[in-house]
Order: structure tokens, then C-alpha cells, then sequence
């Protein structure tokens, strides 16, 4: 296989790759499709493992508020098409502020 060959072959293989691609992908998954995927999922429980072992708060904090940025949008983002009221707004302002008010808490209050 010469180099040219390699070259084309490499192409193909990261042509699914490319930022176009890339972002047509993400504009038609939800929420649901993203965290219901097995490789974030494995990726999710992996971070975890590592930062118990590790015991770096850091990490668990980053995963935790992952996680809850995740649970919000999935609950409070109105359906495409539907306006954004102040009732809808209510979850993403309580959520945002309690993920807040937690990592403050575990990253400049609480000591070790």
C-alpha cells in the first residue's frame, strides 16, 4: 500500500468526521438520544470511577453538574414550536440555582 492509497483510505474513514457533518448530527439529537447513547453512558460511568479513585471533587462536581444541566434541559426546554413563558422558565432558574448553590458549597465552603 503506498502512501497516496493510505491517504485516500484515511480520508474515507474521517470523512463522517468533518465539522459539517458533525454539527448536521448534533442539530437532530435530543437530549434524551445523547445521554441514552452507550458510549456516553460508559464515558459517564468511567469519569465516575475515576474521580471516586481519585478522589478529586473536581471531577465529581463537573460530572454531577453534567448530569443535572442534562436533566434540566430535558424537563424545562419547552417542545420545538412552543413559545418560552415564564412557567417554563421557573425549572431551568430553580435547577440552575441549585446546581450552583451546590458546587459552591462542595468547592468554596466546605473544607476537607
Amino acid at each position: 500500500m503506498d502512501k497516496q492509497q493510505l491517504l485516500d483510505k484515511t480520508t474515507e474513514t474521517l470523512r463522517p468526521f468533518e465539522t459539517a457533518n458533525l454539527i448536521e448530527t448534533m442539530q437532530h439529537l435530543s437530549v434524551k438520544q445523547i445521554f441514552s447513547h452507550p458510549v456516553v453512558l460508559i464515558l459517564i460511568i468511567a469519569i465516575f470511577f475515576f474521580g471516586v479513585v481519585r478522589r478529586s471533587k473536581t471531577v465529581l462536581l463537573s460530572l454531577f453538574s453534567l448530569i443535572c444541566i442534562a436533566v434540566i434541559m430535558r424537563y424545562a426546554m419547552p417542545v420545538p414550536g412552543d413559545d418560552l413563558s415564564m412557567s417554563s422558565m421557573f425549572p431551568f432558574i430553580g435547577g440552575g440555582l441549585l446546581v450552583g448553590g451546590v458546587i459552591i458549597y462542595f468547592s468554596l465552603i466546605k473544607t476537607d
